[in-house]
């Protein structure tokens, strides 16, 4: 009996504070048509995040809506890609993402911008924890190939730090100087 009550204990406190948060994007009804007629299963598309840099989607079906939710849910907590994040709010650079018809661009953007994206990608990039985004989808409108497309991109991306010690530089040495711009102008004023 005691293990019992430890056990409810136990998922109480993971209900209260959830690891991840989760989003739903698309959940589609498919039909198999047996000799007694038609059968329904249900496959749905899942984006799972910390929002705080990590993320992954998942596909589940099942015959019940639920179930395929949660097989989604699970394949997309087992396929998390960490996104290095500027300021915490936004992307380093502008990257592009591919996957068969659909492509995405997305841009790093000024605070206060938002996220600015589509109905897959936004779901994306709001679990992810990104605030400042502007972005694009060109062509498939497919809610699988842009997510993939999406996720594509974000793997792409690379932060100064990483970019400073694969080249054996640092980061001041790869950003650009903001400082001396101004000055260079006036001084050629």
């Amino acid at each position: 009996m005691a293990e019992r009550d430890n056990r409810r204990g136990r998922g109480r406190d993971r209900d209260e504070t959830p690891e991840f948060a989760d989003r739903l994007v698309a959940i589609n009804r498919v039909s198999k048509t047996v000799k007694g007629g038609k059968r329904f299963g249900f496959a749905a598309l899942v984006v799972v995040g910390d929002q705080k840099g990590r993320v992954g989607f998942g596909k589940g079906k099942a015959k019940e809506v639920p179930e395929a939710i949660r097989k989604a849910t699970e394949q997309a907590k087992r396929q998390m890609i960490r996104v290095q994040l500027r300021e915490g709010r936004t992307l380093h650079h502008d990257i592009e993402g591919r996957h068969g018809a659909g492509k995405v661009v997305m841009r790093s953007a000024p605070e206060g911008t938002g996220i600015i994206a589509g109905g897959p990608m936004r779901a994306v990039f709001e679990m992810l924890g990104v605030k400042d985004v502007v972005s694009k989808s060109l062509g498939s409108q497919n809610p699988y190939n842009m997510i993939r497309a999406t996720i594509n991109g974000l793997t792409k991306e690379q932060s100064p730090r990483s970019v400073a010690q694969r080249r054996g530089k640092k980061v001041a040495d790869i950003l650009p100087k903001r400082d001396e711009a101004p000055a260079a102008a006036e001084a050629e004023a």
